[in-house]
């Protein structure tokens, strides 16, 4: 039965408090972030306080799910970083409660706070993201003079297109103008080219003031029906300096809010369902139309093999008549006639079919759009729970409170996270990955990293213990420390010298024998390498006996039997027979070909480090026989 305990209470408030700053912070940094990518539609604009405090208050809402994931795994490092600095999680674990035990009460507050995520995802999200999206729109309409690119046609005025080919944003000059201008019929249309001019705002904001400079105007007159033929008359006018009135409302006006209720970030799951089956039977008919549309364009039969289709093909040929020998019949004029217009037909299909390709990769693209975010919302919910069983193991093993820490490690993790969802996201909405993968890989990271850290902090395993991945990478790439024998300044009892003298005799002569039978210098077949099991119980028994000796040796009084004793190597008793003490794990190495390779390569390196070791036992150790009798002689 779950009953609630003081320690649950007491670090769900330290974990409360924490989560409600750090959301807070994560809240403020994302829409900085948000912000920035939208500062030129705001600087400069007129913006009353009014539609600021609308555009932030809809920003604010739709980043609340993306901060309830940072915010979890920056307070639940800090929570447990603290708890671990201070020792009370020490003192939690002697009590006999497991790390696991002490997390279920965050562990109901961080369901609650995904629950919330996906209550916000699905009623509070999608309006906040179709209102952000329609100030958007408007705030790009309003002071249009701001908003012109240079190099693209700019439709941002009614009744008029701009080309602007420079422009300089000290000044306000734009360089290279066309403007094309329709206020009502095709009869009135004109086409306005300048070197110079400056767009400007008039006071009261109904209107926009277009000043040129050295420029010439094109404009249709009247038009007049002619022997069926529609022919404008226009007049042209060259100018040095000239003003035209645009109408234009400078007033900041909401725009329609169906331009932006197509996208699938405005919609709940249930509505994106809906409009997939929608979305998907519109795709098959074009597809379906632009299929029928396409047979003209080819030779092939629906209702038959391919092969059945290239059969009939030959056949229809062979009973035209001779195509090449009726255009050679023809005249120079009418050949090139001829070309012109197949040519032609053909430019028109190739820009036909293009043009309809396209269009269909719009539409799936439409389809992909509306499955990311589905999928997105129910990912980034479960984030939330992927952070925590992050945050809290790693801060109950590094055990660091406060902001330091912590923060460089949510910022690692979330970096981590983000470059793969953004990746992801991006490789499936253009149709590179498929899009279960693509919006599902930074969760498919991110989860055994949770389930890592979580076993590890469980079982009080040393994850970040440095000297551990020191070892490792020794053992690894076979480095390995000399020997520091110190002279005992308390010494119990005097080494035996004749015995040890006598062991270390039965030692090199053991040794020969070893040399002699395995000859170390030669190439081990891989297959009792890889395959076959079994240890060198020979050279571990050596091993462990100098062991023996040595330490009964260090308890000398002389300094230069110290020192000879510092000159034995360690010897490695495994790494030249087998690269890994398991039966599978070495098979499947060598299986794995290049994996294989270094291996054994590293197999070769020790069995020649061995040989030359047990040369220098075989020295060191006459050397120290030879200073026991000179020492036996003197007592």
């Amino acid at each position: 039965m779950f009953r609630i305990k003081k320690l649950d209470i007491f670090i769900a408030k330290q974990f409360g408090l924490l989560f409600v700053a750090t959301f807070f912070i994560c809240q403020f940094v994302l829409m900085m972030q948000f912000l920035w990518r939208y500062i030129d539609d705001l600087i400069g604009k007129g913006l009353t306080m009014d539609v600021l405090g609308q555009f932030f208050w809809y920003m604010a809402l739709m980043l609340v799910p993306q901060a309830f994931p940072l915010a979890i795994l920056l307070s639940s490092l800090i929570t447990y970083g603290n708890l671990g600095e201070s020792s009370e999680l020490t003192a939690i674990k002697a009590a006999g409660i497991s790390l696991l035990q002490s997390m279920r009460s965050l562990i109901i507050i961080v369901l609650l706070v995904t629950g919330v995520s996906v209550y916000f995802q699905e009623k509070i999200g999608p309006d906040a993201n179709k209102n952000l999206a329609q100030l958007l729109v408007s705030m790009k309409q309003k002071s249009p003079e701001l908003e012109i690119p240079e190099g693209v046609f700019y439709d941002g005025i009614p009744n008029a297109n701009l080309y602007v080919q420079k422009k300089d944003i000290n000044t306000g000059m734009l360089y290279g103008m066309m403007i094309f201008r329709q206020t009502g019929s095709y009869d009135d249309q004109a086409i306005i080219l300048a070197d110079s001019g400056m767009l400007q705002s008039t006071a009261e904001k109904k209107h926009l003031l277009l000043t040129l400079w050295s420029g010439e105007w094109f404009e249709n007159m009247k038009q007049q029906e002619l022997g069926g033929a529609a022919e404008v008359p226009y007049r042209r006018e060259t100018f040095a300096h000239k003003q035209v009135l645009l109408d234009f409302d400078g007033e900041f006006n909401l725009a329609d809010a169906s331009i932006v209720s197509g996208s699938a970030k405005g919609k709940s799951s249930r509505q994106i369902l809906h409009d997939l089956d929608s979305i998907r039977h519109t795709n098959d008919s074009v597809g379906r139309q632009f299929y029928e549309e396409g047979r003209r364009y080819s030779f092939m039969q629906p209702t038959i093999s391919r092969e059945d289709s290239i059969r009939l093909a030959m056949e229809e040929q062979k009973a035209l008549p001779d195509l090449d020998s009726i255009y050679q019949s023809l005249e120079k004029e009418t050949q090139r006639e001829v070309t012109k217009n197949a040519a032609r037909q053909a430019q028109m299909a190739a820009s036909d079919v293009m043009m309809k390709a396209d269009y269909a990769k719009f539409l799936h693209r439409q389809e992909r759009l509306h499955v990311l975010e589905v999928i997105g919302k129910f990912t980034l919910a479960l984030s939330c729970i992927i952070f925590f069983f992050i945050g809290a193991p790693l801060g109950a093993i590094i055990r660091k409170g406060g902001l330091g820490v912590p923060v460089i490690i949510s910022v690692i993790v979330f970096i981590v996270y983000y470059i793969f969802d953004n990746s992801g996201y991006r490789m499936a909405r253009d149709d590179n990955w498929t899009v279960w993968f693509g919006r599902s890989i930074a969760t498919a990271v991110l989860a055994p990293m949770a389930v890592f850290f979580t076993y590890k902090a469980n079982n009080d395993s040393a994850v970040f213990n440095i000297d551990a991945y020191r070892l490792l990478l020794r053992r690894m790439f076979g480095l390995r420390q000399k020997r520091n024998i110190m002279g005992k300044e308390v010494i119990i009892s005097d080494p035996d010298y004749a015995a040890d003298a006598q062991s270390l005799a039965a030692i090199n002569t053991e040794i020969d024998q070893y040399s002699s039978e395995h000859r170390l210098l030669r190439w081990p077949n891989p297959l009792k390498v890889f395959f076959r099991p079994g240890d060198d119980r020979q050279i571990i028994d050596i091993s462990e006996r100098l062991e023996t000796v040595i330490d009964d040796l260090a308890n000398t009084r002389d300094k230069q039997m110290l020192h000879l004793l510092n000159q034995y190597p360690v010897l490695a008793t495994h790494a030249h027979t087998r690269p890994f003490r398991r039966r599978w794990l070495n098979a499947l190495v060598g299986i794995v070909l290049p994996v294989g390779l270094f291996f054994y390569f590293r197999m070769l390196r020790f069995r020649l480090r061995l040989y030359k070791d047990l040369k220098t036992v075989e020295k060191t150790s006459q050397n120290i026989i030879d200073r026991t009798t000179e020492l036996m002689q003197n007592t």
